[in-house]
C-alpha cells in the first residue's frame, strides 16, 4: 500500500526529485511512494491519472503552485485545499452561468478526503482551463464562487480519487495573487523551494 505524489510540472517537484534521488521518468516508484507528472491542465491529469491510479494507492497527493485570491495570504506560503470546483463546467444563459449541477449532468465540486493531519490552513480552491487575468473574469469568479486558490489540476485529482474511493491531499504554494497578468510580482522561486521542503518533511516522516 503505497502513496501517490501527483504534479503538474516536474519543476515543481525539484527538489524533491535531488532529495530522494529519484529518477527522471514522468512516472517514478520507489519503495513506499511513486511519484506522477501528469502533464498542466486537466485533461492531461485525467489522462495520467486514467493510466496510473489504482487501489494498490492508500493517499493521493497533489502537490504545486497556485494563484490566490485572497491577499492577506503572503506568497510563498503553503495551504491545504480541501474543496475544488470546475469553475468553468456548465454553461452560459446570458449572464447568468449555469453549473454542471443546476443542468443535471453531475457535479462540479469534489471535497479532499483524508485522515492526515497538515496542520496548513484549510481553503477552498476553483481549477480553470483559463488560468484568471481580467478584473471581470476575477470579479466574477470572486462572486459565484468565493474561492482563495486557481489551478488547472485540482479538481482532476480529486474526482478520480473519488471514483475509486481512494483518500487525496491537495497542497498548494501561493506563487502570486490572482491579478491582471504582471509576472513581476511572481515568487515562483520561494512557492517552489517551499512546497518542496514541505513535501520532503512530509513524505519522510510517513516512511
Amino acid at each position: 500500500m503505497k502513496t501517490l505524489i501527483v504534479a503538474a510540472t516536474k519543476a515543481e517537484l525539484s527538489f524533491f526529485y535531488q532529495h530522494f534521488n529519484l529518477n527522471e521518468g514522468d512516472f517514478t516508484e520507489s519503495k513506499n511512494f511513486d511519484v506522477l507528472i501528469t502533464g498542466v491542465g486537466m485533461v492531461a491529469t485525467a489522462f495520467a491519472l486514467g493510466k496510473h491510479l489504482s487501489t494498490r494507492y492508500t493517499l493521493v497527493i497533489n502537490l504545486g503552485i497556485a494563484g490566490c485570491f485572497d491577499r492577506t495570504i503572503p506568497l510563498g506560503n503553503l495551504v491545504n485545499v480541501t474543496e475544488d470546483t470546475f469553475a468553468e463546467l456548465g454553461a452560459e444563459n446570458g449572464d447568468e452561468f449555469l453549473t454542471i449541477n443546476d443542468l443535471g449532468f453531475g457535479e462540479n465540486s469534489y471535497k479532499a478526503k483524508s485522515k492526515q493531519k497538515t496542520g496548513l490552513l484549510e481553503v477552498k480552491g476553483i481549477t480553470v482551463n483559463r488560468v484568471s487575468g481580467s478584473e471581470k473574469s476575477i470579479k466574477n469568479l470572486v462572486k459565484r464562487l468565493n474561492p482563495t486558490t486557481e489551478s488547472m489540476e485540482g479538481a482532476a485529482v480529486f474526482y478520480a480519487c473519488k471514483q475509486q474511493n481512494i483518500e487525496c491531499l491537495q497542497i498548494r504554494s501561493i506563487s502570486n495573487y490572482v491579478e491582471p497578468r504582471n509576472k513581476d510580482n511572481w515568487k515562483m522561486g520561494l512557492a517552489i523551494q517551499n512546497l518542496n521542503d514541505w513535501a520532503i518533511s512530509f513524505i519522510g516522516e510517513m516512511n
